[in-house]
């Protein structure tokens, strides 16, 4: 028995050893699941992407889902709903620590749930900084569609402290830097599923809305082309001129509206390009992906 406890007293010190991660590799690897946030005793899930070389940033990447989401239950997370994965190995392979998120979605929850949810993650992110290794004070965010809806928000919505958010509540939820892909901007201009897309997201008819103040003060809320001021974060817009989904002129618009308050910004138009997968079926694809890493490299890492 004394041989056993002397074993055992050697061997549990080795035991520990080797289920303690290893610093230098764990670097390069994916925590799935992370919980970010509860709602309504349901956790709110992101995946944690690092990189082999850190450089010491962090972004928060959110995949489209044109506001919608299944309500099966085999539902696939929005997390792991991207088409195309591409730009996220891209800011994963440029150093960046990505945060891919789930958040709410219509039509078991309307606006502003998945607002609310993408500013959690962010409060989330910002507040633990230390523990994924970035800099609190220079967060960005990238999406698509939705996704670039909800990135839009993130950086130009003010994004104060919020009461409701008791994990992270005097936690500024503005991000630093906006990478938007083929995204809605403002809610009160038409297109062609604004009618169902978005009355089911919002709750709301659109049309009509010049004799509806309660309706037309939502989808003025609604829009990130209402938040637009001269302080907000530099954003990258990128859209082809093509898309069938959400048009061209969504980009545009809010790319004018930039300009007028000083704000950086770039427009890359995609030529022929579609929506969503169909927008590198242009007729001259663009490798957005090596943009949008230079877009953070300058504007959040400060790499001018």
């Amino acid at each position: 028995m004394k041989l056993l406890r002397r074993l055992a007293g050697v061997v549990t010190p080795f035991l520990l050893l080797a289920l303690m991660p290893n610093i230098s590799s764990a670097q390069a690897r994916v925590d799935d699941n992370v919980v970010f946030g509860m709602y309504s005793g349901l956790g709110l899930l992101m995946d944690v992407h690092y990189p082999e070389e850190p450089n010491g940033y962090g972004i928060v990447f959110i995949y489209g889902s044109g506001f919608h989401t299944s309500t099966d239950w085999d539902a696939l997370p929005l997390k792991e709903s991207g088409y195309d994965h591409n730009p996220l190995r891209a800011l994963v392979n440029g150093g960046y620590t990505v945060f891919v998120i789930n958040h709410r979605a219509a039509p078991r929850f309307r606006y502003p749930a998945n607002i609310e949810d993408a500013q959690r993650a962010v409060r989330f992110v910002r507040s633990h900084a230390d523990e994924f290794g970035i800099d609190p004070d220079r967060i960005g965010a990238y999406g698509g569609s939705s996704g670039g809806f909800l990135s839009n928000m993130l950086g130009l919505m003010d994004g104060d402290g919020d009461y409701r958010d008791s994990g992270a509540s005097e936690t500024a939820a503005k991000v630093q830097a906006v990478v938007s892909l083929y995204s809605p901007t403002d809610l009160r201009l038409p297109f062609p599923t604004q009618g169902a897309t978005l009355g089911s997201y919002l709750g709301a008819p659109s049309l009509g809305l010049n004799s509806n103040p309660d309706a037309k003060r939502l989808y003025d809320e609604a829009s990130p082309a209402y938040y637009v001021s001269n302080d907000d974060p530099p954003l990258l817009l990128i859209h082809g001129d093509a898309d069938p989904v959400v048009p061209y002129e969504q980009s545009t618009h809010l790319y004018e509206l930039l300009n007028r308050e000083g704000v950086t910004t770039r427009l890359i138009t995609i030529p022929g390009g579609g929506h969503g997968s169909s927008i590198l079926q242009g007729d001259t694809p663009y490798a957005f992906h090596d943009a949008t890493v230079e877009w953070f490299d300058r504007y959040l890492r400060g790499n001018r």
